[in-house]
């Protein structure tokens, strides 16, 4: 039976030459998206900084903005934010964040009277200021403890140093994560929570995968040199990477241009997270190795050298 080869078996790219202008690259991505968060901050969605959200459908033909604008303007509830939200009839409402929650709840009432009856309201969510900061903190309380879930497991499959190296790869996506949405701030919601923890479970999966074919060589291949060593497992797990990547990546692209807006920001957090979690995982995550280094004498009994190199005896 053929398989199907996106890249030819038996490559020798030489990824580590290329490691020195990889960490230059990624400091220079970090410092900005750091820079970017603080200046800019994030554009929370309801979720996180409480208010009311309506997603409503006109009945009689295209969404009038700036009527829409202007009669919730005459309300007098602060800011409010209105955008189409897929087709020309739909939009999405918000409203920000009244007093108390009975306001809120008034808020609701009082837009409702003022649109009329040919609305349709297919969404509508309040969220309280307690709320907000309970959810706020739970985000960063799950994505702090998987990625030291992460440090553990690694730790205990492999040794520190595995460990450390998906650590680092991992913040380094979650950071850049953060870092794009802060940029072109797009909104920052529960849901893009939910984007980044399948990111950490995707980039460290691809991790691993290099890693397991680390070691596998670290014990056929006791002389050769470690540079050489984690180019070997690169190469062979290219495929495997590739493939992956692509395939999920054909997915989540059909998702973000026909999934619609509802879905659109967390598919985009879905993608971006698939190419850096697949760059770090080969720029990142390997060449850490080289910098902490690794034990040389795991041992499991004899293995055959493939290409010349000493194996364990």
């Amino acid at each position: 039976m053929k398989h199907l080869h996106l890249i030819p078996d038996g490559t020798k790219f030489r990824f580590l030459r290329l490691r020195k202008f990889a960490y230059v690259i990624s400091g220079t991505a970090i410092v900005l998206s750091i820079i970017t968060f603080f200046a800019m901050g994030l554009n929370y969605g309801i979720d996180f900084k409480g208010g009311t959200l309506l997603q409503i459908e006109t009945q009689d033909g295209p969404a009038d903005i700036g009527k829409l604008r202007t009669t919730l303007r005459g309300l007098k509830l602060g800011d409010v934010q209105i955008q189409l939200f897929g087709k020309p009839t739909e939009v999405l409402i918000r409203i920000e964040q009244q007093r108390s929650d009975k306001e809120d709840t008034k808020v609701i009432q009082e837009v409702k009277q003022a649109l009329g009856d040919k609305i349709t309201y297919h969404r509508v969510e309040t969220v309280g200021a307690k709320v907000s900061g309970e959810l706020v903190e739970s985000g960063v309380k799950a994505v702090s403890l998987a990625i030291l879930a992460v440090l553990v497991y690694i730790w205990f499959r492999f040794e520190w140093q595995f460990g450390v190296g998906a650590v680092v790869a991992l913040v380094h996506d979650v950071v850049l994560t953060i870092g794009v949405f802060s940029a072109l701030q797009l909104e920052f919601n529960l849901s893009i929570i939910a984007a980044i923890l399948t990111i950490v479970g995707y980039s460290l999966n691809d991790t691993v995968v290099v890693y397991d074919r680390v070691r596998e060589n670290l014990r056929r291949y006791k002389k050769m040199p470690l540079v050489d060593l984690i180019d070997k497992s690169l190469n062979d797990t290219l495929s495997r990477t590739l493939m992956t990547s692509l395939t999920t990546l054909i997915a989540l692209g059909s998702l973000y241009a026909f999934g619609g807006e509802v879905i659109r920001g967390f598919t985009f957090g879905m993608i971006w997270g698939i190419v850096v979690g697949t760059y770090s995982s080969i720029f990142i995550a390997s060449p850490v190795l080289m910098i902490l280094g690794v034990k040389r004498d795991w041992n499991t009994g004899s293995q055959k050298p493939t290409d010349g190199n000493q194996a364990v005896v």
